[in-house]
């Protein structure tokens, strides 16, 4: 991977990044975008701890800080990063992330799992409607499949035994933190938390629609968003960039999810 890019986004969930590949693809046309991914196996414990520490090895050889971005777990790295290591981060991008960090999908799936008299596979299942909406029964399975994986190689510390918390704030470099108003994971009410945490020159928007993967169903809407935020801080803006999109999954506009082969 290249030492120069605009923006890096970060990836901790093998199994759902192809819903993040829409917004890149819009983004890469205006800027310089590169993505990291981490991938933790089933025999490894859970670590946040550990991402950042290879996310600090891959970034302590770069020349200038950088314009960081995830969504999610992915996200909560990302903002855990950029508080032990501010002088390597320019700006900070969260989108689905509240203000209590920790607060994914994986501990809502724990949470119902602990309250109701549920199975793994319903629980699953209630979750795709609850971050996708509905779905086609073929594209239920295939969505539930994915979460299931994410539990296994996500590196969210959440389990049947306890649910944890992380460490709220803000940050010190400008932050950018966007949600929408149909995600029952980082609902208005906990996205809207996060103005006791803003500065001045942070931004807090909000999506119409989309559930919890509202960048993937109206990327170019939250692209335009990202990108009206980065152009304080990149000075390159030229599009010259190309993504991998093996395995991408294709938004509608009736709301569905296309999943890729």
């Amino acid at each position: 991977m290249s030492n120069q890019f605009d923006v890096l986004w970060l990836n901790a969930s093998q199994s759902l990044k192809g819903f993040d590949l829409p917004l890149l693809q819009y983004l890469s046309k205006h800027l310089l975008i590169a993505r990291w991914e981490y991938y933790q196996t089933k025999d490894e414990a859970s670590s946040i701890d550990t991402a950042v520490t290879m996310l600090y090895d891959f970034l302590k050889s770069h020349d200038r800080p950088v314009n960081l971005a995830g969504h999610g777990m992915s996200g909560a790295i990302a903002l855990m990063f950029a508080r032990r290591y501010p002088q390597r981060v320019r700006s900070l991008a969260l989108l689905a992330v509240g203000s209590q960090p920790a607060n994914t999908w994986h501990a809502h799936y724990y949470q119902q799992r602990t309250l109701l008299p549920l199975s793994r596979e319903q629980v699953l299942l209630n979750n795709v409607r609850m971050l996708f909406g509905n779905q086609p029964p073929h594209t239920t399975q295939k969505l539930m499949a994915a979460l299931d994986r994410d539990l296994d190689e996500s590196p969210t510390l959440h389990s049947l035994l306890r649910l944890v918390n992380f460490p709220k704030g803000g940050v010190v470099m400008p932050m950018f933190v966007c949600g929408s108003k149909t995600d029952p994971v980082v609902s208005p009410p906990e996205l809207y938390d996060w103005r006791h945490l803003l500065k001045s020159e942070d931004t807090l928007w909000e999506c119409a629609k989309g559930y919890h993967f509202f960048h993937y169903f109206y990327p170019q809407q939250v692209g335009d968003q990202l990108l009206s935020f980065w152009q304080r801080f990149t000075q390159d803006s030229e599009p010259k960039t190309n993504i991998k999109t093996s395995q991408a999954n294709t938004p509608s506009s009736d709301g569905t999810v296309r999943m890729g082969k």
